[in-house]
């Protein structure tokens, strides 16, 4: 795949929750190792996050078997409190998340540049199931 025209792939989904409590548990450490995974099978055990243009932010992703991870990092270039963060991974790819509001739901739109990897299809099922934890984290969490 050639990184100067990188595929985009997009994953959204509802979720029946007021945009700042989506906000506060998208972005808030605490909570991130709570819901950052793609199946029961992984789980984040540390995140870190400087939310604010230039900040770093990093998740670890482990299997739970201890078998395999990854850290999940990047620099934010644009963060709009309530509606959007834009950031750049470490391997240099382009993330977007759309955080619209919808009276008391939030819709979440979140764009990113496909690795050369692995299938394109693979990649948007990975993140669309990590999106759907959230949706399911930020549905049923108690507020704290």
């Amino acid at each position: 795949m050639e990184t100067s025209n990188p595929v985009t792939i997009t994953v959204e989904a509802l979720v029946h929750c007021p945009v700042e409590k989506v906000w506060d548990y998208w972005t808030e450490p605490k909570h991130i190792t709570q819901w950052n995974q793609a199946s029961d099978d992984w789980h984040t055990p540390f995140a870190e996050n400087d939310l604010r243009a230039g900040g770093k932010f990093v998740s670890r992703m482990e299997a739970k078997d201890g078998d395999f991870g990854f850290d999940f990092g990047g620099v934010y270039d644009e963060v709009k409190l309530y509606e959007n963060i834009s950031y750049t991974l470490g391997d240099g790819r382009k993330v977007k998340i759309a955080f619209i509001r919808q009276a008391d739901d939030t819709q979440i739109v979140e764009s990113f540049e496909a690795e050369g990897t692995h299938p394109a299809e693979m990649q948007q099922a990975g993140w669309q199931a990590i999106l759907d934890n959230f949706k399911k984290y930020a549905e049923t969490a108690k507020e704290d």
